[in-house]
């Protein structure tokens, strides 16, 4: 909480958003917090037309104690739970993010101010977010539409809301759905104002980083959507649509970040980086002429992991590179519309090797029509390339998509994970909850025992056996109990599993 670098109150908007670290098991166990790059440009956008904001950053600040605190301090006469549209926790909905998002509502009712929402989780289920009491729901990409609301809730620039393209609310007379004509991308990102990370207490994220990791990492965003179209991924702000930065204006910011800043390191929450080879070479000459290099991770696809583009990439700062492998098997990369190879991989992990690039996987198990034989040939990719790190979950089914269109049927009362750990399959899956957390264990086993710098002493093989051996039971109890939903084995699963690539540990 920083209340020195906002405006004292009255203000106008008093922005804030629904993410609490200390809420999320996983995530505070890795400490690798990252201010709300979406809120902070909602109020770059505010500030520049002449408004009066304060932010509650709720990330590091428990906001059950001190949000009411702020309430009073600044007297908002509007609040925003504006949501970090950059961050992918907020894609999956998380209750405990929408549970602080209807406290938040709750508490700037009783201090009598107008209240409205953006983020994933109000885009899909604007309904429940109306009735529950916000004034308005802001759909998509919001920093205009924030802006105008606004501007009709404090000045009355608009006659009637419904003139203002991107915007849900309940019609005062009758109560129903009122939503207007969509809002229009933008396309011209550079006429944004960077993000206000003034109104950061920057110290708390600072100190937290380097007591956990050494260094002082921060985030940025070079553009806005995917144009790709895995048939599992949600994209109720940006769509299909993709949007890019000047690559001048992404190596200013990166120069602000080292100098002004002090960070060390740099985390690009793009959906997807390097889509333009030509852009990313740009960018590298860029970084080079204004002396802004700062090692960055960033996630993309396999294929776009050309020679060209990885050298490209490093040049620009580039030492970390979350690929979407997401499985081993050409059958399930298919069945979620990827786009991408198996080979593809292997390809990547080569090229990133080359130029000094950590390369770290995505993987997505539960997929339907994924069977044991399926699930070993990913183990195999992971054992035969060995990547850096990787990030295990299980098929999450979100709103809007075309896997959630297939597997609503099968869909029961939990449709959200509480937390980005819960790990829970949400449709009726080939395997069982433990199964799934106990293979999510033994993968991470498995890469420490290659990846650990003190594998001996450690015992992470040793570990890692263990969970295989849990795997392959808890396989055959499912295999038992429900055998029409998986296809039969070739052979006994303990039998299965003896090749080599799968057996051989490390020295």
């Amino acid at each position: 909480m920083n209340m020195e670098s906002s405006e004292r109150g009255p203000v106008d908007v008093l922005l804030t958003h629904s993410y609490h670290l200390y809420y999320d098991r996983k995530q505070t166990r890795k400490m690798q917090p990252y201010p709300p790059l979406g809120t902070l440009y909602a109020a770059a956008l505010l500030r520049s037309a002449g408004l009066s904001i304060a932010l509650f950053d709720t990330m590091l600040t428990d906001p059950e104690k001190h949000f009411e605190e702020v309430l009073n301090h600044y007297q908002p006469r509007i609040v925003v739970v504006y949501e970090d549209n950059f961050n992918f926790l907020t894609k999956m909905c998380l209750t405990r993010m929408r549970g602080l998002a209807f406290r938040i509502l709750e508490l700037s009712q009783k201090a009598n101010a107008v209240v409205l929402a953006n983020g994933s989780d109000a885009s899909d289920h604007m309904l429940d977010y109306l009735r529950q009491g916000f004034d308005y729901v802001l759909l998509g990409e919001a920093e205009n539409t924030l802006l105008e609301v606004v501007r009709h809730i404090l000045k009355k620039e608009h006659e009637n809301a419904q003139f203002i393209p991107g915007l849900s609310y309940l019609d005062e007379q009758t109560g129903e759905l009122v939503r207007t004509q969509s809002r229009p991308l933008m396309r011209d990102l550079d006429r944004l104002p960077f993000p206000s990370r003034d109104l950061l207490d920057l110290d708390q994220y600072r100190n937290a980083w380097e007591a956990a990791h050494g260094y002082f990492s921060m985030n940025i965003v070079a553009s806005r959507g995917c144009p790709y179209r895995c048939n599992w991924c949600a994209k109720p702000i940006y769509g299909d649509s993709f949007a890019v930065r000047a690559p001048q204006s992404v190596a200013a910011e990166m120069h602000q970040l080292k100098y002004k800043f002090g960070a060390a390191h740099l985390w690009f929450a793009d959906d997807i980086f390097g889509l333009r080879p030509q852009w990313v070479r740009d960018l590298a000459a860029e970084v080079e002429r204004l002396d802004a290099a700062i090692p960055f991770k960033m996630q993309s696809r396999v294929d776009l992991m050309t020679p060209g583009n990885v050298s490209a990439l490093r040049r620009a700062g580039c030492a970390e590179a979350w690929l979407g492998a997401e499985s081993g098997s050409q059958k399930i990369l298919d069945a979620m519309d990827k786009g991408t190879r198996v080979d593809q991989i292997a390809k990547a992990r080569k090229n990133l090797r080359n130029e000094g690039i950590r390369a770290c996987y995505f993987l997505q198990f539960g997929y339907p029509g994924e069977t044991w034989e399926d699930i070993q040939k990913t183990i195999e990719l992971v054992r035969e390339t060995r990547p850096d790190d990787i990030g295990v979950s299980v098929s999450y089914p979100l709103p809007g998509t075309k896997f959630f269109e297939r597997v609503h049927g099968e869909l029961g009362q939990k449709s959200n994970w509480s937390d980005s750990e819960d790990l829970s399959m949400m449709f009726r899956g080939a395997y069982t909850d433990t199964f799934y957390r106990a293979l999510h264990d033994y993968l991470h086993a498995l890469a420490d025992s290659w990846n650990s710098a003190k594998t001996s002493e450690t015992g992470y093989q040793d570990r890692s056996r263990d969970l295989w051996s849990q795997v392959v039971a808890l396989e055959k109890v499912c295999r038992n109990s429900c055998p029409t939903i998986l296809s039969e084995p070739k052979s006994d699963p303990l039998v299965q599993v003896q090749p080599t690539s799968l057996r051989a540990y490390p020295s």
